[in-house]
């Protein structure tokens, strides 16, 4: 049975591209549904490298992240070495795994972003700060 005080998840329905954007430089960030839409339980967001072009440098969080790529080739690092994964495939990075994703091709890639649990969004705004002090470059 479902506590009666658990956060319900809200209707949600977007057309293409649309969503809250961070621009990151090189790299942005659009948010589909986050802890508002979805009770905190799960963060639905693109994230879109232009070509030759770093991401958010290796890291990890408290957040099971869920991967599938959308366009082009995103390389991804994890137990300590980069893969290639091209359109189509899919990558879980369990909570406190380091890991990090850069796009090394010629041509712009993306990737949908599911993390687990959700409110990752709210830190947002203070990783684009960080952005704009440390800009992305080429990998």
């Amino acid at each position: 049975m479902r506590d009666s005080i658990e956060k319900k998840s809200k209707l949600v329905s977007l057309p293409p591209e649309a969503g809250r954007t961070y621009d990151m430089g090189t790299m942005k960030a659009i948010f589909k549904a986050d802890g508002e839409e979805t009770g905190s339980k799960y963060s639905v967001s693109e994230w879109w490298l232009e070509s030759m072009s770093t991401g958010p440098g290796i890291h990890s969080h408290s957040e099971d992240d869920l991967f599938y790529v959308l366009e082009g080739t995103m390389s991804f690092f994890m137990d300590g070495s980069w893969i290639d994964a091209p359109k189509g495939s899919f990558i879980l990075v369990p909570a406190g795994i380091k890991h990090d994703f850069e796009n090394r091709s010629d041509l712009r890639a993306g990737v949908l972003n599911f993390s687990v649990p959700g409110d990752f969004e709210k830190n947002m705004p203070m990783i684009v700060e960080w952005f704009k002090k440390n800009p992305t470059s080429s990998p």
